[in-house]
């Protein structure tokens, strides 16, 4: 499982014209959900997603998860970010999994949050939606549960 976390002032989801989502300050995450993805992969995103401490302190540092400071989540299903470039010029998505189990991943990615007390807005599964945001920072982190130890 694979997360585009970054850090924003606002950002939004547009479908067919009509804002499905939008936050002000908190977290965009775009999600990709791989085949052979697993609960303990969505624990693991779910929890460095909601505790990564991304935001500023009093001293400037980067010291603040989203919870600290008040934000929202605005979850985006990617799949996307399971794309392979390796060979070519045209990206495989062999890897990544079938709608039905990453829309259920993708509900659960947004259920956890919620059950964290994080206010989280949704785009539209399997939908071609218009994102917009304001990166602060700018900050984008790449989590990928496949790279644990």
């Amino acid at each position: 499982m694979r997360a585009v976390v970054q850090r924003v002032d606002r950002a939004s989801v547009t479908v067919e014209g009509s804002i499905t989502g939008q936050i002000d300050k908190g977290l965009l995450v775009l999600l990709g959900v791989a085949e052979g993805d697993t609960e303990k992969d969505l624990a693991y995103i779910v929890d460095k997603v909601c505790g990564l401490r991304i935001f500023e302190d009093e001293a400037g540092k980067m010291n603040l998860s989203v919870q600290d400071v008040g934000g929202s989540i605005l979850a985006v299903s990617q799949f996307t970010l399971c794309g392979d470039c390796r060979k070519g010029k045209r990206p495989s998505f062999d890897k990544a999994a079938k709608p039905e189990i990453a829309n259920a991943y993708y509900e659960d990615f947004v259920a956890a949050c919620r059950a964290k007390g994080l206010p989280v807005e949704t785009g539209v599964f399997r939908a071609h939606m218009l994102v917009e945001l304001v990166n602060n920072g700018p900050v984008t982190i790449l989590l990928d549960s496949s790279k644990l130890l």
